[in-house]
């Protein structure tokens, strides 16, 4: 081999060795994926580092998954005084005592369901009555109009 060979030959491999190092690089860039737990409900979801430190960062230094992030944001949109630690606990004791009664015993969970529907429902029917026009039976069984 000449020697205008040999370094075409050296001039080559040197270009690719340093595409490859580029290439890497860019892979060593890439974030690495963890498995998050939500502290309200336990579920785990796979994120990279820079979103789990961005929803800790939104949620007073809790991760919550998506749907408990809802929760949160709606319970916060119905109290706008309380702050958002207080509404990750608020909804953190909800996920807790749902799970409880969950695994003893999945009829008191439907119990336990119903009887928040029911109270909420009274809960809105107060907040919402107001003086209506209604019908009243007098004495004399003829319904009478009252304010």
């Amino acid at each position: 081999m000449n020697s205008r060979t040999l370094r075409k030959s050296v001039s080559d491999i040197s270009n690719e060795i340093e595409k490859i190092r580029k290439d890497l690089d860019v892979i060593a860039e890439i974030d690495e994926v963890f498995q998050a737990e939500c502290t309200c409900c336990g579920q785990k979801e796979d994120c990279t580092n820079n979103y789990i430190l961005i929803v800790k960062n939104n949620h007073a230094g809790s991760w919550v998954c998506g749907l408990c992030s809802e929760a949160i944001e709606e319970y916060l949109s119905k109290n706008p005084g309380k702050t958002m630690e207080e509404a990750v606990n608020s909804h953190n004791k909800i996920c807790q005592n749902f799970n409880i009664t969950c695994s003893i015993n999945p009829k008191i969970t439907l119990a336990w369901a119903l009887k928040n529907i029911a109270k909420r429902s009274l809960e809105n029917r107060m907040v919402r009555s107001s003086p209506k026009l209604s019908i009243y039976r007098s004495y004399s069984c003829i319904p009478t109009l009252k304010n």
